[in-house]
């Protein structure tokens, strides 16, 4: 009978060796923000004249954002970089990063943000360089093209002890409630506000703040063509009226595909459509594949709502504005309003700006942004899901952070890997390439990364060191 323990009878334990490193694919994510421009420009914006640091704050960012995408959870997991002195040289002390993070107020936000948003303007040339375009947003069976899609939502972060700004949640949970917004070409993070856990969910200033602060981040030459989609918090006047305003500018075009709440006068203008199947429009899946009608529909309700035999029932909203109605028939288990239960049907209705398209393609473009939740929950995996301190100046400049390590994980995916790989998740990057266990060998007056042969993703991670080491730099600062 085959002895199933017999693996460790020749085992033996030593501490030995020398120039052995671990975490050897994080070096890609350092190269990337060094490459880039992202450090120097870190540094820059962070200088403070007659102050002269053993450790560049500049650096000290960059690498608390490496550490944060290799999987960090507190500042001292820094040790991480810090441990394999041969590869990365001399890195910060905790209390460093604590004093730089703490260093972080409000102007220095707006200096990395510009900082960002120049670097940014790199890498996406390098994107287009390599892939020939920005990947667009898909929809359905099609793709947007060269529409820059902006997607904003808000999560609650749970503070498990005494933090500044956490308060009760709307789940009856303790913590603090960011609103965020993530590009869905790209995937990147766009903006953060973090905001105490009693905060609205369609708080319009907050809305229209993150909004600013996301589009300021996508290169100038690309604002030209953008769509912003929310879900039912963010359907308030003030948004729609933002947005609308900055269609104001020639040559700009900014859609929305925003929730609208099943209110009222919504009702009443279902009622009025005719009850015939055919009045409903097809509804198409995710992979542009259509619906039975007598499953689902969709179908505009702007016109009944606007002809309405009291007046116009949107009187004081945009005149472009548009009513989407979706109907489907409830799965077991949803929770329905007594109008819905009433009817046989589940409603879902969205606001949006865009002319000239049909009521299926609108729905079916607005459906995309469960994706948001995608890229939330991978931000929480890298830094987001946990705030170290109690200080709400640290826990912003950690979020900065965290936001960068989510930039630095997309463009390694988008610059550097092919295959599976270029769609992974940061769990599954971490596995098979961040915390690969390699050598350094010395020789010809060089150091040179040898990763084992028997790691199954060994040529994945010697091409992406590779493909970092050969990027450009920016041709300006």
């Amino acid at each position: 009978m085959l002895d199933v323990t017999s693996w460790s009878r020749d085992l033996a334990v030593e501490i030995g060796g020398r120039d052995v490193i671990n975490h050897a694919g994080a070096a890609a994510l350092r190269l990337l923000a060094d490459r880039t421009g992202l450090t120097g420009g870190l540094s820059r914006v962070l200088t403070r004249r007659g102050f002269v640091p053993v450790h560049d704050r500049g650096r000290v960012l960059a690498d608390t954002a490496v550490l944060i995408a290799d999987g960090g959870r507190v500042l001292s997991d820094m040790a991480s970089l810090r441990d394999q002195g041969e590869l990365y040289g001399p890195v910060a002390s905790d209390p460093t990063l604590w004093r730089t993070l703490n260093e972080i107020g409000e102007p220095q936000r707006r200096k990395i943000a510009r900082a960002r948003a120049r670097t940014r303007d790199h890498v996406w040339s390098l994107i287009e360089q390599r892939h020939g375009r920005i990947p667009p947003s898909r929809v359905a069976d099609r793709d947007l093209g060269k529409t820059v899609v902006i997607r904003m939502d808000a999560s609650l972060v749970i503070a498990h002890s005494d933090k500044d700004l956490a308060a009760g949640t709307y789940k009856g949970t303790w913590g603090h409630h960011p609103l965020m917004a993530w590009c869905d070409n790209t995937f990147e993070s766009l903006a953060l506000k973090l905001r105490k856990g009693s905060a609205g969910s369609n708080t319009t200033a907050d809305h229209v703040e993150v909004l600013d602060e996301a589009i300021t981040q996508i290169p100038a030459r690309r604002r030209r063509d953008l769509l912003v989609t929310v879900d039912g918090a963010g359907a308030s006047h003030g948004l729609i009226d933002h947005i609308t305003a900055l269609n104001g500018r020639p040559g700009y075009r900014v859609h929305y595909s925003i929730g609208w709440d099943l209110g009222e006068r919504e009702r009443a203008a279902i009622a009025r459509m005719p009850k015939k199947t055919a009045t409903w429009g097809t509804v198409l899946d995710a992979d542009g594949s259509p619906r039975p009608t007598e499953e689902a529909g969709v179908a505009e309700l702007t016109a009944v709502l606007r002809e309405y035999p009291d007046g116009d029932r949107l009187k004081g909203w945009p005149p472009d504005l548009r009513i989407v109605c979706r109907r489907e028939k409830p799965h077991p288990g949803a929770q329905l309003s007594l109008f819905e239960e009433a009817d046989g049907w589940r409603y879902q209705l969205v606001a949006t700006n865009t002319p000239n398209s049909t009521a299926q393609f609108l729905e079916a473009r607005h459906r995309p942004h469960a994706r948001v939740e995608d890229n939330i929950r991978c931000g929480k995996d890298t830094g987001l899901g946990h705030l170290p301190s109690t200080s709400i100046d640290m826990n912003r400049a950690w979020c900065l952070a965290a936001t960068i390590a989510c930039d630095l994980l997309c463009w390694l995916r988008l610059l550097c890997l092919d295959g599976p790989l270029a769609r992974a998740e940061p769990k599954t990057l971490r596995y098979r390439l961040l915390h690969t266990a390699a050598r350094i060998v010395h020789g010809q007056r060089k150091r040179k990364i040898r990763i084992p042969l028997t790691w199954p993703w060994a040529s994945q991670l010697a091409t992406c060191l590779l493909a970092a080491l050969a990027l450009p730099p920016p041709t300006r600062c």
